[in-house]
C-alpha cells in the first residue's frame, strides 16, 4: 500500500544527497567536468522561468532591442554572484543559510530567512501562472483551472522519492534543451536583424529616460538574479564529494565555475532570444503594446506565417513553468534546514510553497482578470529584485571573511566588484520604489 513519506528524502533534501557524487582527482579533465556538471544547470532553470518571459516580451515589444544590454548585464551579475555562492559551499562546507545561522544573531538571520522565503513564493507565483498559461494556450484550459492543475506537480516530487541527485539533473537538462530548441527554431522563423541585435547589447539611456523602461529593467534584473538561487547553489555543489586539501578544493572551484558559466551563458542566450523574438516579431511590425504572453502566442502565427511558431512557444513555456518543481522544493529545504534546523517531508514543503503561491495567483486573476497575467508576472519579478540585496549582503560578507573562507576569501578586486554590484542593485531598487511612490 502506498504511503506518503514521513521524513525528508533524497533527492530534494540537501542533507540526504550531501557528498553523494564522488570526484576522482586522478581522472582526465573531461571526466571530472562531466561529474561536476549539473548544479549550474539546475540553477540556470530559474533564469528561464515565465517571469523572465513576461519581462523580456514586454521589453522587446515596447523598446525593441534597446534593453538587450540589461539582459547581458544581469546575466553577468548572476555569474558573479553564483560563483561566490559555489565558492562558499565548496570551501566552508556550509550553504548560505547555514552560514547565516552560524554567524548572525536571531534578530538578523530570521528576517533574512523571511526575505528568502518571500523570494521563493514570488518565483513560484510566476511558475504557477506560466504553467496555467501554457495549459490554456496549448489545450484551451481556463487560466483558473490551469492554476489548480499546477498544484498537482507535487506528484513529481513524490515520484522521485529516494532517487539520486543525478536524476534531477537529467530532468533539468531535458527541460533546458526543450526550451533552447524551441527558441532556436522560432528565431530561425522570424529572421532577426542581427545588426540591430548587436546594437542592443551596447548600453544606452532608455532605462533612465523612460519610467516604464526602468520598471522593466528592474524586472529583468529580478527575473535573472534570483535571491533563493544563491542559497540553493551553495548547497547543491556539496552533492560532489571533494577531496581534502587546498589543491582539491581549488580544482573543484575551477570545475564548478566552468559548469556555472556555461549553464548561465545558455540561460543568457534563452533570455536574449525571448527579447529578440518580441522585438523582431512585434516591435518591428508596430505591435508595441504586447505585454501579455497570450497575446504574443496568438500574434506569432500571422506574423511569422507558420503555426509551428506558436506551438513551440507554448511547449517552451510549459517546460519553463515546470522548472520550479525542482529548484523551489530544494531551495525551500535548504532554507528550512539552514536557518531553522527543520526537516520535513519534501512533498509537504512543496505543498506549502505551492499553496502560498496559489493564493496570490488566484486572487490576482479574480481581481484583475485573465488578461492581467503579464502584469502579475512582471510584479513577481520586481518583488524578487527587491529581495535580492538581502541575499547579496550576507553572501558577499561571508565570502570575504578569512575566518570562513581562509585562503579562498575574496581578494580586493573581487570584493570591490561584488560590493559595487550590491550598491548598484540597491540604488536601482531605490529608484524604482521612488518612481512608484512619486507617481
Amino acid at each position: 500500500m502506498f504511503r506518503l513519506p514521513t521524513t525528508a528524502t533524497a533527492p530534494f533534501c540537501p542533507s540526504e544527497v550531501h557528498g553523494s557524487i564522488a570526484l576522482d582527482a586522478g581522472a582526465p579533465l573531461w571526466k571530472r567536468l562531466m561529474r561536476v556538471a549539473g548544479p549550474g544547470l539546475l540553477v540556470s532553470v530559474g533564469y528561464m522561468d515565465p517571469g523572465n518571459w513576461a519581462t523580456d516580451i514586454e521589453a522587446g515589444s515596447r523598446f525593441g532591442h534597446a534593453l538587450l544590454w540589461v539582459v547581458l548585464a544581469s546575466s553577468l551579475a548572476a555569474m558573479l554572484l553564483q560563483t561566490l555562492s559555489l565558492r562558499l559551499g565548496l570551501v566552508s562546507g556550509l550553504d548560505l543559510a547555514q552560514a547565516c545561522r552560524t554567524r548572525y544573531r536571531p534578530a538578523v538571520r530570521l528576517p533574512l530567512w523571511v526575505m528568502a522565503e518571500l523570494a521563493i513564493v514570488a518565483c513560484d507565483v510566476a511558475e504557477v501562472l506560466g504553467t496555467a498559461l501554457a495549459l490554456h494556450l496549448l489545450f484551451g484550459m481556463s487560466l483558473l483551472a490551469g492554476v489548480g492543475v499546477a498544484a498537482l506537480d507535487t506528484v513529481i516530487v513524490l515520484g522521485l522519492k529516494g532517487r539520486g541527485f543525478r536524476q534531477v539533473e537529467a530532468i533539468i537538462l531535458g527541460l533546458v534543451m526543450t526550451i533552447g530548441v524551441c527558441y532556436a527554431v522560432q528565431l530561425v522563423l522570424v529572421g532577426p536583424d542581427w545588426a540591430a541585435v548587436a546594437r542592443g547589447f551596447v548600453p544606452n539611456g532608455v532605462a533612465v529616460q523612460d519610467p516604464k523602461a526602468l520598471l522593466l529593467a528592474i524586472g529583468i534584473l529580478g527575473a535573472t538574479v534570483m535571491p533563493h538561487n544563491l542559497y540553493l547553489h551553495s548547497s547543491i555543489v556539496q552533492t560532489r564529494r571533494v577531496g581534502q586539501g587546498s589543491a582539491a578544493r581549488r580544482d573543484a572551484i575551477r570545475l564548478s565555475t566552468i559548469d556555472t558559466l556555461v549553464s548561465l551563458t545558455l540561460a543568457l542566450m534563452v533570455n536574449a532570444a525571448i527579447l529578440i523574438l518580441a522585438a523582431t516579431a512585434f516591435h518591428a511590425h508596430g505591435h508595441r503594446e504586447v505585454t501579455e504572453i497570450q497575446d504574443a502566442y496568438h500574434l506569432l502565427d500571422p506574423l511569422v506565417g507558420s503555426s509551428i511558431a506558436s506551438i513551440l512557444f507554448g511547449v517552451a513555456l510549459l517546460a519553463a513553468g515546470q522548472s520550479s518543481t525542482f529548484t523551489g522544493t530544494i531551495a525551500g529545504q535548504v532554507l528550512m534546514e539552514g536557518f531553522l534546523r527543520l526537516k520535513i517531508p519534501c512533498w509537504q514543503r512543496r505543498l506549502a510553497t505551492r499553496f502560498l503561491a496559489l493564493v496570490p495567483a488566484f486572487i490576482g486573476l479574480l481581481w484583475l482578470g485573465e488578461s492581467a497575467v503579464g502584469r502579475l508576472l512582471v510584479a513577481s519579478q520586481v518583488v524578487l529584485s527587491l529581495q535580492l540585496p538581502f541575499a547579496m549582503w550576507p553572501l558577499i560578507r561571508l565570502t570575504g571573511d578569512r575566518a570562513v573562507m581562509g585562503e579562498f576569501a575574496n581578494g580586493p578586486w573581487l570584493r570591490g566588484l561584488a560590493w559595487g554590484l550590491f550598491a548598484l542593485v540597491t540604488a536601482a531598487n531605490g529608484a524604482l520604489l521612488w518612481s512608484l511612490i512619486a507617481g
